[in-house]
């Protein structure tokens, strides 16, 4: 049996993303990494399927931040209600009107991932969850909006914050909604042979 990897020793990965979250969630597994977002006009893919989509952003992402020698991830997660795409909300406004839109409905959260290899070989995935909403009162709508939260979420909300407590249940992985599906990352570096250096 092989000994445990030593994740001190691994190369960073390049995160190719902004989000606090998912800096979060790779903080949490130990893995070394730097975070480089990429610059995107995301309205140029937004004419695909919610699935497409969320793997087309995160391989563009990926592609655009990638040097040789460097191991890449990238993640973008899309909102739909009935096949329609619920984005990060301009404004309050719009974050209420989701909201309403999403109340005592399901929707399905769709997070693509994009991992490039030192030799360029790019490898995407897709993940998906089904989330349930409670039916909300306007009072707890109007608290949320005013709480701010939502605003920099895809579909308006975040299941991991204040945003728990709009939820009724949900049919998947937990962290596909949270923005990173990371038992599958995890899965797919190791059988990219990330880990192996640190064997």
């Amino acid at each position: 049996m092989n000994p445990p990897p030593s994740l001190s020793d691994l190369p960073p990965l390049v995160l190719a993303s902004a989000s606090p979250r998912r800096a979060e969630l790779l903080r949490r597994l130990g893995l070394p990494f730097r975070a480089c977002p990429a610059n995107l006009d995301e309205t140029t893919l937004a004419h695909l399927p919610p699935a497409q989509m969320a793997r087309a952003l995160a391989q563009e992402k990926a592609k655009a931040v990638w040097k040789a020698g460097e191991w890449v991830l990238a993640a973008d997660t899309v909102v739909a209600l009935e096949g329609a795409v619920l984005g990060k909300p301009a404004n309050a406004q719009e974050n209420r009107r989701f909201l309403e839109q999403l109340s005592g409905r399901s929707h399905v959260v769709y997070t693509g991932v994009s991992i490039v290899i030192p030799r360029g070989e790019l490898h995407s995935t897709v993940a998906e969850a089904e989330v349930i909403f409670r039916r909300l009162t306007p009072w707890e709508i109007q608290w949320y909006v005013e709480s701010g939260e939502g605003l920099d979420k895809a579909g308006g909300y975040g299941a991991q914050g204040l945003g728990m407590v709009l939820l009724e249940g949900l049919r998947g992985d937990f962290y596909t909604v949270m923005g990173l599906p990371v038992s599958r990352v995890w899965e797919r570096l190791t059988e990219l042979g990330y880990f192996g250096g640190a064997r």
